[in-house]
């Protein structure tokens, strides 16, 4: 066993998670492709194998909640997926779902197409786009149960990438630091505008770390107005709710 999934196996029975024969050997293979691609072109400034255990795969985890992720939740979108954070994971460790990574770079989708290949995944399609354009695709508009989202942009712009890909009842979990009250409180005028309920924070710890973690879920309660997301690079220019 090499010391990445050493590491790995370490921090999921520290974390609590019950992985079967066949995760370890994924996120093992997923490991050495993304230690072996980032020789070539960024995709992690994280190389220590404890990192990539607990601050990648460990931390994708941790935007899993039953009471959010119910048995009603199938289709989700990862908005800025780079390197499959949190997507990945998820689907891993829930193949059951139906994801769809959403990237920018075309390098970094041919990434994620060798990574969802080698690891003989189903059920998941990397999507080579900008999030304000994928939105606007009839097959994405208001669409999924769920949007997943980390270290994208603050709230109030994430809000404008996510939420109108998400269908009314369904939510947006969106990775955070220390930094989240003050992020909700920015992007509450977003929010609400873009059909989202107030925001609700759950706390995270991950093993061996102290650093303030959060995921911040947004359930979608009505229809995105036709007129979001606007047209690319508006949205971080321009965010919504600044006067």
């Amino acid at each position: 066993m090499d010391e990445l999934t050493r590491s790995f196996c370490q921090a999921a029975e520290a974390y609590g998670l019950s992985l079967t024969d066949k995760q370890r050997e994924q996120f093992s293979r997923y490991g050495a492709l993304l230690l072996a691609w980032n020789e070539k072109m960024n995709l992690t400034a994280l190389t220590a194998p404890r990192e990539v255990a607990v601050k990648h795969f460990i931390d994708a985890a941790s935007v899993w909640r039953p009471d959010w992720f119910t048995g009603e939740v199938r289709r989700v979108v990862d908005v800025g997926t780079g390197a499959g954070f949190p997507g990945l994971p998820l689907k891993i460790l829930h193949p059951e779902l139906d994801m769809t990574l959403v990237d920018a770079l075309q390098k970094r989708v041919r990434f994620l197409e060798e990574v969802i290949d080698a690891l003989g995944l189903t059920g998941v399609t990397a999507l080579h786009a900008r999030a304000e354009e994928a939105a606007r695709q009839k097959s994405c508009r208001e669409r999924f149960d769920a949007a997943v989202a980390r270290a994208v942009a603050p709230l109030p712009v994430l809000a404008e990438y996510t939420l109108p890909f998400v269908k009314v009842g369904g939510f947006l979990a969106a990775q955070k630091g220390a930094k989240v009250q003050e992020e909700a409180a920015a992007a509450a005028k977003a929010i609400d505008l873009l059909g989202g309920a107030p925001p609700v924070t759950e706390a995270v710890s991950l093993p061996g770390l102290d650093d303030a973690r959060a995921v911040l879920y947004v359930k979608k309660m009505r229809p995105t107005p036709a007129l979001y997301p606007r047209k690319a690079g508006t949205p971080e220019k321009k965010p919504l709710g600044d006067a």
